[in-house]
């Protein structure tokens, strides 16, 4: 008579919590002076800009504040948030774009690799230790977001979608970083690649954009003989939102003009000529989903790379 055990898994949790590559990494980045004075340049560079923009607003409105003009809260928080955005997508490949040829560099990765740790293990392990820092930052920049309550003019909601972009900002820059730390042989070439990448997403896409800022200016608030064709009109309309999805600050800047102008965070219609009306998604939505999905993928393609040059 035979007994069938059932295989019990694992929470996540509890396997990122005994992972070994999470405890090591862990333990020699904080161990060091290098967390503490990147935290300190952090929260210093992010304080310095927020105060620049408060005097920046005061001065420009001659230090008269009322409880009726609500807008220096918003260029408080849509400043801070802004520099955090723009912060992570550089910061988050530097702790994972040496991740995986930073070992094979020390002549450790194949001593990693004939221990009993499996390369979704050793992918998830590097990853969730480097995420575990950039949401350490993020978290130390929540202070500096909740100033802008005490001026007035933010809602809540603007600060869970702020966290929920910054936080799939970081899963998606930082799994760019791991993936060509797996593909690359050097630090060097892998490093390169990524920042060319986040170079591109950050500074890139808005040049690309500015070509369609004014079709889109056009169809949005100008008059109806700047497109005679509504289905033109669609087109452009759709392909400048998905630019914005693919840029982490236009996101939050038109995610941030549909609170303001539309009163949504979720859908909004837009008139055509013809007098119909199309459906759009504020920005954040696809943005978050197109982070995550773009992140899944890469993950899997990364313990792919991994296990290919286990086997060879």
């Amino acid at each position: 008579m035979t007994v069938v055990t059932k295989k019990t898994s694992t929470p996540f949790r509890e396997r990122m919590a005994t992972n070994p590559v999470v405890l090591k990494e862990l333990r020699g980045r904080m161990r060091g002076n290098r967390s503490f004075i990147i935290l300190t340049g952090y929260i210093g560079l992010m304080s310095a800009f927020a105060m620049m923009l408060y005097f920046a607003y005061t001065t420009s409105t001659n230090g008269i504040y009322s409880t009726a003009d609500q807008y220096a809260g918003k260029v408080l928080f849509a400043g801070v948030v802004g520099i955090e955005l723009f912060l992570v997508c550089f910061i988050a490949p530097a702790f994972t774009a040496s991740a995986i040829s930073g070992e094979r560099e020390r002549q450790t990765y194949e001593l990693l690799r004939t221990t009993l740790l499996s390369a979704r293990s050793l992918v998830m392990g590097k990853l969730t230790s480097a995420l575990s820092f950039i949401l350490l930052l993020i978290f130390a920049g929540l202070p500096l977001q909740s100033l802008a309550f005490l001026l007035g003019g933010v809602a809540t909601e603007e600060v869970l979608i702020s966290f929920a972009m910054l936080i799939t900002t970081a899963f998606a820059f930082g799994s760019w970083g791991l993936f060509f730390s797996a593909l690359m042989k050097r630090t060097l070439g892998a490093s390169v690649m990524t920042y060319a990448f986040a170079l591109f997403a950050v500074l890139g896409l808005p040049l690309i954009m500015i070509v369609f800022l004014p079709f889109y200016s056009l169809v949005s608030y100008g008059s109806s003989s700047a497109t005679s064709s509504p289905i033109l009109q669609a087109i452009l309309i759709y392909t400048f939102g998905v630019l914005v999805c693919l840029n982490p600050l236009a996101t939050g800047l038109f995610t941030e003009m549909y609170l303001i102008d539309k009163h949504t965070t979720f859908f909004v219609t837009q008139n055509l000529s013809n007098g119909s009306t199309i459906p759009l998604v504020s920005p954040w939505l696809p943005y978050v989903v197109i982070c995550l999905f773009s992140s899944l993928i890469l993950i899997l393609i990364t313990i792919q790379l991994v296990k290919r040059k286990e086997m060879t």
